[in-house]
């Protein structure tokens, strides 16, 4: 896991575990609209609710940094396409996720510093075009 790797060699297994599933992931939506089918089911709500936080928090905390979900064009309108459903929107609040993340491990944050961050949720609002499958 690379989030918690303790060693180079931990870390550069997770790391490539976890670029080739988001390769894999990347692949699966530019072929299907949901990551199970053509119907949005549970295994989308987790997978949305960890691309969520994949750009803002992962790659700075966690140093995820192989990907971008806002460089993954099918990801990308997947989550857009999520967090424009009915209710969605409203449940996130990313300055909320992001000082979580970044003040509860004082092990990987000392000083409880929140980073900026490139407003990933801008990126949300933008059309996905995902009902052409």
């Amino acid at each position: 896991d690379a989030r918690f790797a303790t060693t180079q060699a931990a870390y550069d297994e997770a790391i490539e575990e976890l670029t080739t599933t988001f390769d894999r992931i990347e692949a699966i939506l530019e072929k299907q609209r949901y990551i199970a089918g053509d119907k949005l089911t549970e295994a989308d709500i987790r997978l949305f609710v960890t691309l969520l936080r994949f750009d803002e928090v992962y790659i700075v905390y966690f140093k995820t940094n192989t990907r971008t979900v806002a460089n993954s064009p099918a990801i990308l309108n997947y989550c857009r396409e999520i967090y424009q459903t009915e209710d969605v929107k409203e449940t996130v609040d990313m300055e909320q996720i992001k000082a979580h993340y970044f003040c509860s491990h004082p092990s990987l944050n000392k000083y409880s510093i929140i980073p900026k961050g490139p407003d990933f949720i801008k990126l949300l609002d933008q059309p996905h075009g995902r009902d052409t499958f």
